[in-house]
């Protein structure tokens, strides 16, 4: 009796959940006579599925499109790369002041973006990158407190024998790091990479303060160009939002068993 009861209110949390996707799936396929009906009528008499491709031909989602895949595939590339390299350092070398510098990258956490926007904003101006899509790769590149995080305690669960035995064989510590560190954090680099992509391509903030044109504009801001002065094209807005939410609902779905894995991978070993 008490499993049914668990299950019972698992069931009804996860209708709530799902109930705003339904929602705005049935309102992307509706006509506008039954948009703004009291009380709301959840299934449309009429499943106007042409919605979706007239929402798309409205504004240019395919230029969108390809500014959002480039923005999302350099910083993840960046991202993977660069927080790689700075986690094994962390990890593996032993240098003076290291565990200062590993607290002081940590604490950057506690910084909120909103706080450095106006500088990177100035600095990113003086080098002439407004209205590019530079600012939103550029400092992918420079990697991120909590992906080396992520990675650094994953490196640590690693056996410091693999690094000897590679040594006697006579691997430098670049070899030791591609041909057998990677090779071996590959749930935890798919966890970093899906955190990244998911963040990329939901990123509304960043694209609105560094873009100004609209052929740089990525598919968040294209979203945004459904509301004007006057009203809301409620409509194209969620047929818009879930033709977007597709990626990244697909990659999570995909990835789900490598995401537990490299949460687990990771530990808390210091």
């Amino acid at each position: 009796m008490k499993r049914i009861i668990v299950y019972m209110m698992l069931i009804i949390c996860s209708l709530l959940f799902v109930a705003p996707l339904f929602w705005a799936v049935t309102t992307a396929v509706k006509s506008p006579a039954e948009l703004y009906l009291f009380p709301p009528k959840w299934i449309p008499s009429v499943w106007k599925f042409s919605n979706f491709a007239d929402a798309w031909t409205i504004q240019p989602f395919n230029l969108f499109l390809k500014n959002t895949v480039i923005v999302t595939l350099m910083s993840t590339l960046g991202q993977l790369i660069s927080c790689t390299l700075v986690a094994y350092g962390f990890a593996r070398f032993q240098f003076k002041g290291r565990d200062l510098l590993f607290l002081i990258v940590l604490a950057t956490m506690m910084i909120p973006w909103e706080v450095t926007m106006i500088p990177q904003y100035m600095e990113f101006n003086y080098l002439g990158w407004i209205n590019t899509l530079k600012p939103l790769i550029v400092p992918s590149w420079f990697g991120s407190a909590y992906y080396i995080f992520l990675l650094r305690q994953f490196i640590l669960t690693l056996p410091r024998e693999l690094d000897e035995a590679a040594t006697i064989d006579g691997a430098n510590k670049f070899a030791i790091l591609v041909r057998i560190i990677v090779p071996l954090m590959g749930p935890s680099l798919i966890l970093v990479g899906v955190f990244q992509i998911m963040s990329c391509w939901n990123d509304y903030l960043g694209p609105l303060i560094f873009l100004n044109d609209q052929s740089k504009y990525t598919l968040t801001l294209g979203l945004s160009q459904f509301k004007g002065m006057f009203g809301v094209d409620m409509q194209s807005i969620m047929a818009i939002t879930c033709l977007i939410s597709i990626p990244p609902l697909a990659v999570f779905f995909f990835a789900q068993r490598y995401i537990v894995g490299g949460i687990a991978g990771t530990g808390i070993k210091g």
